[in-house]
């Protein structure tokens, strides 16, 4: 018993210290960077009806496609929300190659504090928790009107639009309505 107690009192603190060691909660490990393929960029634009004169803003957006595609193929401005700067500063390359840096702006930081409420068009392909977890936020600060696309997960009980296939996963489209 002795030994037992022994041990207990050095490996207890020596366990305790690791686990100050660890970092703090990362925010990049709640949604993992999956880029969506051109052709499915391509099929949540068209669902969202993305015209010249739209706002798109992609909460968590990569490397900074969704926007880029909205700016390249239909004229739309963008915004892009990312929390990791690797993939802000591969987003703004992205856009500088395309020749559409004007038309898109690409932010580091937190997408529960993005500022939305000017979006025609938000763009997501975030976990069902972390959708779950923004929908206030989209109900409270999108105007009535604004589309939402989603890519692969849905928002429960929220009936969306409009749901399509494409390239073996589900893009979903909701409308905002007035409170």
């Amino acid at each position: 018993m002795r030994k037992m107690l022994s041990l207990l009192v050095c490996i207890v603190p020596a366990f305790l210290y690791a686990q100050l060691q660890e970092p703090p909660f990362n925010p990049k490990k709640v949604v993992p960077y999956v880029p969506t393929s051109p052709e499915t960029v391509a099929a949540m634009l068209k669902l969202a009806g993305v015209q010249k004169n739209d706002l798109v803003i992609d909460l968590g957006c990569g490397d900074g496609r969704i926007v880029i595609t909205a700016a390249k193929d239909y004229g739309a401005h963008g915004i892009g929300v990312d929390i990791d700067p690797e993939r802000i500063k591969e987003a703004n390359e992205n856009a500088r190659k395309e020749g559409i840096a004007d038309l898109v702006e690409f932010r580091q930081g937190d997408l529960f504090n993005a500022d939305i409420r000017k979006a025609t068009v938000v763009t997501l392909y975030l976990l069902p928790s972390v959708n779950m977890k923004l929908r206030p936020k989209l109900w409270r600060e999108l105007k009535p009107g604004t589309r939402v696309v989603s890519h692969t997960f849905d928002m429960e009980d929220w009936k969306p639009e409009k749901v399509e296939s494409v390239g073996g996963s589900e893009i979903f489209l909701w409308v905002v309505k007035p409170l």
